[in-house]
């Protein structure tokens, strides 16, 4: 996945100034990126916190943790079981 180039805190400072009513092309031009961008950010972060926003990557970051464990521990369970059967 590639990296953004802001930080959650930035782009939850985005939103807050765009519902504070500062015009999304103005803040877009400021940060030097799209509107479909800005959008794209305000429908992931809209009415989140930065650190709701920083516990949500760290939740993230352990699942994909876990999910690679599972597959892991799947495929040697996987070469045991052919093993095993293979003896037999």
């Amino acid at each position: 996945m590639k990296k953004s180039r802001f930080t959650e805190t930035q782009i939850v400072k985005a939103i807050k100034a765009h519902e504070a009513g500062r015009k999304v092309e103005e803040i877009c031009r400021e940060m030097e990126v799209t509107p479909t961008t800005f959008y794209k950010w305000k429908q992931r972060y809209g009415g989140m916190e930065a650190s709701e926003v920083k516990k949500l990557k760290e939740l993230q970051e352990e699942n994909s943790r876990l999910k690679r464990m599972y597959a892991e521990l799947s495929l040697v369970h996987e070469a045991l079981k052919d093993a095993v059967s293979k003896k037999l």
